[in-house]
């Protein structure tokens, strides 16, 4: 087992952990002594993040929209580090399409993956967790999951599904000793962010600037360790003040 650490002991499955917010998730729960599955669809992405960690991790390819690939992933973790602890669904897809022009081909794809596969990951782990005497759920949902965003639709509806299946979960697993919380991340710097090749168009929201995967991490970190102990049910955003409001620009100095 790892030693020192917010999450010394500790057995975690980060999904959609090849790159981006996932792989910034993977990294700090290693230096923070868990052992770490990481599952995407990325594969030779997500070897080489596992092999630059060493041994708390290992890789697993996974659909996570698959009923069967939660089941085998399940017992993989098992078979490699005998428990689990933590589970973070943070895998998604992601874009921009009004209700008018989305497909109902592409608003299928959303849903199965960011909100089906949120779903089939918490109902995977409760076993596990059960059986170890409890655990975290950390499920990524958005900014997009809290308010209405134009082009949206799909997204959104997804999200706003996270953020509700979240609550949920925690009434139901809260008897379990599962506490289940999500992540509500607004303009990160991924792939995934639309427009990301103008951040500057970023600077009206309070702390005026993107917000960086390292951030949503150790928010995801909290989480996911028993310094959250009392926490569960939460829709905790890291969006630097924009759900809550615009600076206007002219207020700039």
């Amino acid at each position: 087992m790892t030693g020192a650490g917010r999450l010394a002991g500790k057995v975690a499955v980060i999904t959609g952990a090849a790159r981006g917010q996932g792989e910034a998730e993977a990294r700090l729960f290693v230096a923070e002594g868990a052992q770490v599955v990481i599952t995407d669809l990325l594969e030779d992405e997500g070897e080489v993040v596992a092999a630059e960690l060493g041994g708390p991790a290992r890789f697993f390819r996974q659909d996570v929209a698959s009923e069967a690939g939660w089941a085998e992933l399940m017992a993989f973790t098992l078979g490699e580090f005998g428990r689990l602890d933590v589970l973070v669904n943070n895998a998604a897809v992601h874009h921009l399409r009004t209700i008018e022009d989305e497909t109902a081909e592409g608003f299928d794809r959303l849903v199965a993956v960011n909100l089906r596969g949120t779903f089939l990951g918490m109902r995977s782990a409760l076993a596990p967790m059960r059986a170890g005497g409890g655990g975290s759920i950390v499920n990524i949902s958005s900014l997009a999951g809290l308010h209405g965003y134009y082009a949206h639709g799909a997204y959104g509806a997804a999200k706003w599904g996270v953020t509700g299946i979240t609550k949920t979960a925690a009434v139901e697993l809260g008897p379990s000793g599962i506490r289940v919380n999500s992540v509500h991340p607004g303009p990160i710097d991924t792939d995934m962010l639309p427009g990301r090749d103008d951040l500057a168009r970023l600077r009206d929201a309070p702390l005026g600037r993107v917000g960086q995967p390292t951030e949503v991490a150790e928010l995801v970190l909290f989480l996911a360790s028993d310094a959250s102990a009392f926490i569960t049910g939460a829709a905790v955003t890291v969006d630097g003040g924009l759900g809550v409001g615009r600076v206007p620009t002219t207020s700039h100095t």
